[in-house]
């Protein structure tokens, strides 16, 4: 999948300057080329391939609309509220400011559409502002799939050998992956990815909403699923292992192949 897709075109652009400063002290000064950024664009909440009732009983249609709804809408706003203000701070000259938003773009925005903020000040300073909740809901909700339309159907043809090869059996694989879901501790995401210089295939987990990219720059996620309690507490209160044993039933390995064969093509 293409992720640039998934924030939109003609949003604000980050300012290029950060005002005063960029021009105190003259030309070749430390503050000369004090910031450099490019990349960040608004996001928008992406509109789901079914109904929030379709994916029963594995997630029920409630859970669906409260995550869909409530959860990535507000991390959708929160991230394009955190970048109209850096781009307000950066106008400004404010580093501090600056600074203290990448944390608010990274958690809420995510994935690889990113951004490097470089400053020069003494010695080199690069804050990396790599803006997360977006991108692995977006990914989340393409990885589910109703039954009646194949979630569920297990892969074939490339990805299904590459499972058997890196795993023994597809049975190996979601053992795996249930279990390391299952005892991650607090909020998170597991992961089947891919990792494209070695084409091997591995199970991650990430912590909180930070991206697949923070385990290795060569890993693509194929399949992520959402440990996070609102993705099923309100279905399975605090049986987690029932709710990650469920989810393959609507999983939709049709995509997971198109990304996989896409990346080792």
């Amino acid at each position: 999948m293409a992720l640039r897709g998934l924030f939109t075109k003609g949003a604000p652009t980050v300012a290029s300057g950060l005002g005063p400063f960029a021009s105190a002290g003259g030309s070749g000064t430390r503050w000369q080329g004090l910031c450099h950024a490019r990349g960040l664009k608004v996001a928008a909440l992406p509109d789901l391939e079914y109904d929030y009732g379709a994916l029963e009983p594995a997630i029920s249609g409630e859970i669906m609309r409260l995550h869909h709804q409530k959860h990535h809408k507000a991390y959708v706003s929160n991230y394009n509220d955190a970048l109209e203000k850096l781009d307000a701070a950066m106008a400004k000259g404010d580093v501090p400011a600056v600074v203290r938003l990448q944390s608010a773009i990274k958690f809420n925005g995510g994935g690889s559409n990113s951004v490097v903020v470089r400053f020069f000040l003494p010695s080199e300073f690069v804050v990396p502002v790599t803006i997360v909740g977006h991108i692995n809901h977006t990914i989340f909700w393409k990885n589910l799939k109703p039954v009646n339309e194949g979630g569920g159907e297990p892969p074939h043809a490339t990805l299904g050998w590459a499972i058997d090869t890196d795993f023994g059996s597809l049975e190996a694989l979601v053992q795996k992956m249930n279990a390391e879901g299952a005892a991650l501790q607090g909020s998170g995401w597991v992961w089947l990815a891919l990792d494209k210089e070695r084409k091997k295939l591995l199970v991650e987990t990430t912590a909180n909403q930070d991206p697949l990219v923070t385990k290795g720059a060569n890993l693509v996620p194929l399949l992520g699923i959402d440990v996070w309690e609102h993705a099923y507490y309100l279905q399975y209160k605090n049986v987690k292992p029932d709710y990650l044993k469920n989810i393959w039933n609507v999983m939709n390995w049709k995509y997971a192949s198109e990304v996989y064969d896409s990346e080792i093509a």
